[in-house]
Order: C-alpha cells, then structure tokens, then sequence
C-alpha cells in the first residue's frame, strides 16, 4: 500500500477529537478545547464538583502575563470582578456567588468563560491557577487551591496543590494541508494534533485515527512517528 494510498484513506476518515489535556476529575479546569495561537477565542472553565460535598461560591482565575485582551462573560453563577496589575492588564478574575444562591450542598456543574487572546506560542500550555472556595451547610469555608504546575518540587509529607488549569496551544491552521515548523519538542502527539488527519515528517507518520494508523503500521517505508523535536519540520492534514 503507497503512502498516498494512505493519504487518501486518511482524508475521509474521522479524526478522534480529544483536545483537553485537563484530566475530566479535575474540579477546575478548560473544558473548550485548545486555544488558537495568536487567536481571540472563548475560553470556558469548568467546575466539575465543589469540596467535599460543599457548594462552590467563589472562583478566582490568575491571568498569565502572556494572555491579553481579557473579557470576562457575564455568568449566573455570580458577579464578575477583575485584578490588575501596576500596568493596569487584568491579572485575575473573580466570580462570587450571592448569598441568596448559595446551595447547602454540592449539586451543580458550573461553567466560566474569559475571552482572551491566545500567546503566539504554539506547542506550549498556558496555566490559569485558580482559586476555589465553598460553603457548607453550617457555614464553614473551604478553600482548594489549583495552582499546582508541572515541574513544581513534591514536599516530602506534604500534601501538593492540585493541578492548575491547563489550555493546551496549538497553531494556527486552515483546512487542508499545513507546512508547520514545531518550536519546541512535543512527546505527545495526541495533545497538539488530536484535530489532525494525519501528521507527516519525512517517511514517518502519525494520525489520531485507529484505522490510519493500522495503515501506516502496514505501509512499507513508512514507519510511525512518536515524538518531534524544536525546529523540525511537518506536513498536516486538517
């Protein structure tokens, strides 16, 4: 079978769509997918649960230096206020709920969104640490902090902070083939190009796709493709 023959069994396949690199259990976390490099977008977080059975009142999210035009969208979960910094940039947003709203247990799924625009560093992710307090029944306040970013030394006995919310950059792209130059080594495929068709760097190749990868498996001269370095040079399909 010829590389072409690949191709074209590529194109009117399904790409399987799998685009957060936020585990689904985590509380805080993206839920729209991967940011556009250099792109304005809607961005939405999502609280999957409160704090051991306790409501979420409050949301805090810290804006990177390196995301701009940052727009709050108005959400029922509460009011909307904004930090800035000395440069008078938003440096994080708050939701609070009003007392009126408060539930006396964990039972919602709230979503927030920030519309931003994305860093022109494709291949990367950008961290939102986030702040998240609830309430319980009786009162008591309790805060889970979402700041835990990868890299961060592990106290002997003490207890890490739960992982930041991650948006996951890929590069701008448009429908059909793409010459892309990687800027830094990616070791998982499947978090830059799980939009992808298939992924070309020479004669190896990768597709987010079971059925093309079984392809490039039996396509002689074609081997697979596992990981790229900064600076090579690729061929996608999207």
């Amino acid at each position: 079978m010829s590389r072409l023959r690949i191709i074209l069994i590529a194109l009117g396949a399904m790409a399987v769509v799998c685009a957060s690199a936020t585990p689904a259990s985590a509380h805080v976390s993206v839920v729209s997918g991967a940011g556009v490099a250099n792109a304005t977008q809607e961005v939405h977080f999502g609280v999957g649960h409160g704090c051991a059975g306790a409501d979420t009142v409050r949301v805090r999210v810290e804006i990177p230096a390196s995301v701009t035009s940052v727009r709050p969208m108005p959400s029922d979960f509460g009011r909307i206020s904004v930090e800035k910094d000395a440069a008078g940039l938003v440096s994080a947003v708050v939701w609070q709920k009003a007392d009126a709203d408060f539930l006396d247990a964990d039972l919602a799924y709230y979503k927030l969104t920030i519309r931003l625009k994305v860093p022109n560093q494709p291949f990367t992710a950008v961290f939102f640490p986030a702040h998240q307090v609830c309430r319980a029944a009786d009162g008591t306040m309790t805060t889970v902090r979402w700041v835990g970013l990868p890299g961060d030394p592990v106290v002997d006995g003490g207890a890490s902070d739960e992982p930041a919310p991650a948006l996951v950059v890929v590069p701008a792209r448009r429908a059909g083939w793409n010459k892309l130059t990687v800027a830094a080594a990616v070791s998982d495929l499947a978090t830059f190009f799980a939009d992808a068709l298939i992924v070309w760097k020479g004669a190896a190749a990768w597709s987010p796709n079971p059925a093309t990868t079984d392809l490039i498996g039996a396509t002689a001269g074609v081997t697979a493709l596992t990981a790229l370095a900064a600076n090579d040079e690729i061929w996608v399909r999207y």
